[in-house]
């Protein structure tokens, strides 16, 4: 990395520390130590490596690429109903496709908003590794804690906040015994009067509704308990649009109509292949330029 870069990434690290809370608690989320937090901070670059620049900076957010967020109508969606979830403490879950931003719009709320947490799931997770990035992402340590202690340590983190938001993205990678936290985390944050003191929020593609319906169907352990607390209803996105992408292409400086209608053809409404096919037709463009003088 050259030093502007390195200016970048200590931009977004003392944002990261901001929302955090402190350094340590940064440092525990993103998982390095808290004296390379703090020279990263003071300037004392001389002796870190790429490596943990480069780790700093994806836990951080932060990419050198660049690359503008559009407004789509899905992220519009998905803010307002996390704003509904933080401020009123509700759960719910939401489906929808793979590349239609749903991680991206849940990133981006959390990073500018100090009690909204997000947990990127993964399918080879067991419940302590579970519990772990649960309380990471949160800014805690885990360290000497038995399951138990992790469980205890997340519901007393949870209810020392003012309107928390816990958001687990690509919750249907999570097995059946880690999708049964949903409850075990619901159960413990509802008061007497059944409100709850943090919004939750799964979301998903629409496998795991059907995984939810197929499970309640055959009355598998915890189904109907899970989908009792979504209120019974899993709310569908509407897709990237034709007008999504040509704001996207827009943004980032493909102008062209021929080349915004070969970007939508090509993406089968899948951002993911939106940025790909744009950068294409970029470095295409370039090429022609260089041969053209």
């Amino acid at each position: 990395m050259n030093q502007t870069e390195k200016q970048n990434v200590v931009g977004a690290l003392s944002e990261f520390c901001a929302k955090m809370g402190s350094q340590n608690k940064a440092a525990v989320a993103l998982g390095v130590s808290p004296a390379l937090v703090s020279r990263m901070l003071k300037g004392d670059w001389n002796l870190i490596k790429d490596e943990m620049w480069r780790k700093v900076a994806s836990g951080c957010g932060y990419s050198s690429a660049t690359w503008n967020i559009v407004e789509t109508r899905d992220l519009q969606t998905l803010h307002y109903l996390y704003e509904d979830a933080q401020n009123n403490g509700t759960a719910m879950a939401i489906t929808g496709k793979a590349g239609t931003g749903k991680t991206l719009a849940g990133k981006q709320y959390c990073r500018g908003n100090k009690t909204a947490f997000i947990l990127c799931c993964n399918e080879y997770w067991n419940k302590k590794m579970f519990l772990q990035e649960l309380l990471a992402v949160m800014g805690s340590d885990w360290s000497g804690y038995t399951t138990a202690d992790m469980m205890y340590a997340i519901v007393k983190k949870i209810k020392s906040i003012d309107h928390p938001l816990l958001i687990l993205d690509e919750a249907d990678k999570l097995n059946d015994n880690l999708l049964y936290f949903f409850i075990t985390i619901y159960n413990s944050l509802e008061d007497h009067l059944g409100t709850l003191r943090c919004g939750l929020i799964l979301q998903a593609t629409s496998f795991l509704e059907k995984r939810i319906n197929r499970g309640v169907k055959l009355n598998k352990k915890g189904y109907n308990e899970i989908y009792s607390r979504i209120c019974r209803r899993f709310i569908p996105l509407n897709g990237v649009s034709n007008r999504d992408i040509t704001m996207v292409c827009q943004a980032n400086g493909l102008e062209d109509t021929d080349d915004i209608r070969d970007v939508i053809e090509d993406s089968e409404g899948d951002l993911r292949r939106v940025r790909r096919r744009i950068h294409s037709l970029k470095i295409k463009h370039e090429q022609q330029l260089k041969e053209a003088v």
